[in-house]
């Protein structure tokens, strides 16, 4: 036993410990290193390599996304271009000034007499939303009129006059054919009572109300 723990005890010796001790200090610092710079770096490299491939990838890409580009900005041109022939074909050039000033041309031509011409309510595409708030049952049929598009609103006018069954007939001609379209809502036809036996065929025997709508350009 004697023996045995002096063999032991031979084994720590300062020879020996000045041959562990740099291998020691010489893992702890490989240690250390692999730690604070060896795997931050290599991190860092991963990631901008990935970065790279990242790049890489979206420059192969780059020409067929041009391609993309081009065809939807193609796309884009042909429906914009189709939407402003759709605006003009429903709203024309014509504004609620010009519509009336027209309407008063008109009404002298064929001997119209206006008795009044009342714009009512106005309709904005996209808001949907009448000026006149009183009529909600209006409202809701603004919301489905499919000639209300995003770029028009909508006018609504009450007109009143005396006129004769002929006059009204050539009236009516005239008014669809302005360049904007043109609805009548409702038409109410009152028969004049007039005992005149000088009363002529030209002269006025009806009694007129008319709910138009014509669109606009906003």
């Amino acid at each position: 036993m004697i023996n045995s723990k002096g063999k032991n005890n031979k084994l720590i010796t300062p020879e020996n410990a000045a041959s562990f001790l740099p291998i020691i200090i010489s893992s702890i610092i490989g240690i250390i290193i692999i730690l604070l710079f060896v795997i931050p770096e290599s991190i860092k490299s991963n990631k901008v390599n990935l970065e790279l491939n990242d790049y890489i990838r979206k420059k192969d890409q780059l020409p067929n996304l041009k391609l993309k580009y081009k065809k939807i900005n193609q796309k884009f041109g042909v429906l914009n271009n189709e939407k402003s022939r759709i605006i003009n074909l429903i709203s024309g050039k014509t504004n609620l000034e010009t519509l009336l000033a027209n309407l008063g041309i008109i009404g002298r031509n064929n001997n119209i007499q206006f008795i009044s011409i009342i714009p009512k309510n106005v309709i904005i595409a996209n808001d949907k939303t009448s000026l006149d708030k009183s009529n909600q049952n209006q409202n809701l049929d603004n919301q489905i009129d499919p000639l209300l598009v995003k770029g028009l609103k909508k006018y609504l006018i009450d007109i009143s006059f005396k006129t004769n069954f002929i006059n009204l007939q050539s009236f009516l001609r005239e008014i669809e054919s302005q360049e904007n379209i043109v609805l009548i809502k409702n038409i109410d036809v009152e028969l004049i009572d007039n005992n005149d036996s000088n009363l002529q065929s030209e002269d006025p025997n009806l009694n007129i109300i008319l709910s138009m709508i014509f669109y606009g350009k906003i």
